[in-house]
């Protein structure tokens, strides 16, 4: 299970002008199961994502396409965590 913090640069103005291809980034992420859940940061400085299903090389090439990061908007943080232990509604987790 991996934690994606999108935190914006000094180039957050270009932000709008790159949201369009951003979101369907993010459903990508969903559509090929990669996503759990995506949301702003409380203090706006960015987004995060919850993701799993996949190896730390293969997150990192997905994230590497998201037009945030291409146009440098926003520079990620891939932070990877192995849960030992979870809401039996998450079990899921663990099998990764």
């Amino acid at each position: 299970m991996f934690t994606v913090f999108l935190k914006l640069s000094e180039n957050r103005a270009a932000a709008a002008e790159h949201m369009e291809g951003h979101r369907a980034w993010i459903a990508q992420g969903f559509e090929r199961g990669l996503f759990l859940a995506v949301g702003s940061l409380a203090d706006k400085s960015g987004g995060g994502i919850w993701a799993h299903n996949c190896t730390a090389e293969a997150l990192q090439a997905f994230v590497n396409e998201d037009p945030f990061v291409i146009n440098g908007v926003a520079t990620p943080e891939i932070t990877e965590m192995s849960p030992a232990r979870v809401d039996p509604r998450l079990a899921f987790l663990k099998d990764d």
